[in-house]
């Protein structure tokens, strides 16, 4: 089958022939049709995670997905032969990814069934991040309806889940942006937007919540300067979350993603209802997959990239 992959960390991403795979026990295959690309995707191609976790090359990129089951392997199993499901394959060694034809999910793993209704255009750029929006706002802060909550780096993929899903809740949203998102970011839900090449978020901020937010999260600082001065928004007992790791010890909260079939099919629900969506911006077949991957890398992305194999 067709893959996108790269042949060692560092290596220019291509498109190559590896084997078909065969479901074990407990497995589908499923048969792609969209898979949807991350900053995560680039990240594992440059090495990030050497070290950390294992690998097997050559590695093929991609971890969302959205298709039917091809195959269905041995023992008791969720689905059948043609059922449309999407998912997360983001199950270690890295490397037996999404950006192909085919790819193999334990039906144990993040992988849910899509419901009527729902595109499968639309399910593939959901999972990773529509799943940590929904858990931040499940798992990472507690907050009440006409609560505030700062989305630092709200146009990219999670921003816009989450701003979505915080005003499903009736939230108070503030999108932090680059660039004027106005109409965009208040498409989606938010009530304020700011735009930081233009204004410091901590004025705009300072001037609608003078008596501070009641949460922050930031997808956007790398370091826990930055990362601190948006955290000193928040009133007295609000709480702070960090998608990168910038959070300092005892002074927010670290947030890494815990991907599994039920919350999938929570945001299914959400979708179905048409709590959240995510804005597409281009569709491409692998072959113009190292030149996204590329564009994704440099920044600024205003919706999700996806692959048809």
């Amino acid at each position: 089958m067709r893959a996108v992959a790269v042949r060692a960390f560092r290596a220019d991403p291509e498109v190559i022939h590896v084997p078909k795979p065969e479901p074990g026990p407990g497995e589908v295959l499923v048969k792609i049709e969209y898979a949807a690309l991350n900053p995560f995707d680039w990240q594992v191609a440059e090495g990030f995670f050497d070290g950390r976790v294992p690998h097997v090359f050559p590695l093929v990129l991609g971890v969302d997905f959205a298709g039917r089951v091809d195959v269905v392997g041995p023992g008791e199993h969720r689905f059948v032969v043609g059922d449309a499901v999407y998912g997360q394959a983001g199950r270690t060694p890295l490397g037996t990814g999404t950006f192909a034809e085919y790819v193999i999910m334990p039906q144990d793993a993040a992988i849910a069934g899509v419901p009527d209704g729902l595109a499968l255009r639309a399910a593939a750029a959901l999972p990773t991040a529509g799943m940590t929006a929904l858990q931040i706002l499940r798992a990472g802060v507690a907050l009440e309806p006409g609560d505030s909550l700062l989305v630092v780096g709200a146009a990219g993929g999670i921003g816009s889940a989450l701003t979505q899903l915080a005003a499903a809740r009736d939230l108070r949203v503030v999108a932090a942006v680059r660039g004027d998102e106005r109409e965009r970011m208040g498409a989606l839900g938010a009530e304020f937007t700011v735009d930081t090449t233009e204004e410091s978020v901590r004025e705009a901020c300072r001037r609608a919540f003078p008596g501070g937010l009641d949460a922050v999260v930031d997808l956007a600082s790398a370091d826990p300067e930055s990362f601190a001065a948006h955290a000193a928004l928040l009133r007295p007992g609000g709480t702070a979350l960090s998608t990168r790791s910038a959070a300092p010890p005892g002074r927010g909260v670290n947030f890494q993603l815990r991907a599994d079939g039920a919350l999938l099919e929570a945001l299914a629900d959400a979708a179905g209802a048409g709590q959240v969506h995510m804005p597409v911006e281009g569709e491409y077949p692998l072959e113009k997959a190292p030149e996204a991957l590329a564009r994704n890398r440099a920044g600024g992305a205003r919706g999700k990239t996806l692959f048809v194999p």
